[in-house]
């Protein structure tokens, strides 16, 4: 486990693909155990921890998660992100170069419970959210192409979903019109950058993490973007 930040009220990992966040029907041991028994550990902490997720990364997703530590950092967090103040940047391989170099993709998802997949849906939908994002590609391989991702909200599989549309769907991401899987089991789809004023601080806050280890193809990206 990859802790990048921590200090009195949030804790930053940086997670692994195919890691859960939370508990589900698996049994698999999620990250938010993991990160609660390294602080009992750390800071040798008698009874229950006190840690929350604050937002959620998928399990086939790498990268930045935050957890708070105290219920005054989990309810300002919370509204942060309600209220868009914290900015993400994603970072996405694909095999498929977009029309244009950089853009901003507004699209009306549509979430099927069912089938865990979001689809275009139109704008008269009422069960369909606006999702938008701004792209640019900022480094290529002779295969592959990078894009740097700014989320302007936060739909459900909402980056998979958009730039399937655009004809360039995630590598890996079998679910979302990609041929064929990673080695992994995961996608080439990262959570890089995360920047917020600390909720209690109020510090600015710039974290950034590394891309998943022992991939070449991600290594190569990151030497070069």
């Amino acid at each position: 486990m990859e802790v990048i930040y921590e200090d009195n009220h949030i804790i930053v990992v940086n997670k692994t693909v195919n890691e859960i966040v939370q508990g589900d029907k698996t049994g698999d041991e999620p990250l938010v155990d993991k990160v609660k028994k390294y602080i009992k550990e750390k800071y040798n902490k008698p009874g229950e921890v006190f840690l929350v997720v604050v937002h959620r990364l998928d399990r086939p997703t790498s990268g930045i998660v935050i957890f708070a530590r105290t219920s005054k950092a989990l309810s300002r967090l919370n509204e942060m992100f309600r209220n868009g103040d914290v900015h993400k940047t994603y970072w996405a391989i694909t095999a498929n170069c977009p029309k244009e170099d950089s853009g901003i993709l507004e699209n009306y998802l549509k979430k099927n419970e069912k089938l865990n997949k979001s689809f275009i849906a139109k704008p008269q939908d009422k069960e369909a959210k606006k999702a938008v994002l701004k792209y640019q590609i900022v480094s290529k391989s002779d295969r592959y192409y990078l894009f740097e991702i700014n989320l302007l909200t936060g739909r459900h599989h909402q980056i998979r979903c958009q730039l399937s549309s655009i004809g360039c769907p995630v590598k890996g991401d079998l679910k979302y019109g990609y041929p064929r899987s990673n080695p992994d089991g995961g996608l080439s789809l990262h959570a890089r950058k995360v920047e917020f004023v600390h909720p209690v601080s109020k510090k600015e806050i710039s974290i950034v993490a590394d891309v998943p280890k022992n991939d070449k193809l991600w290594e190569f990206f990151q030497s070069n973007a």
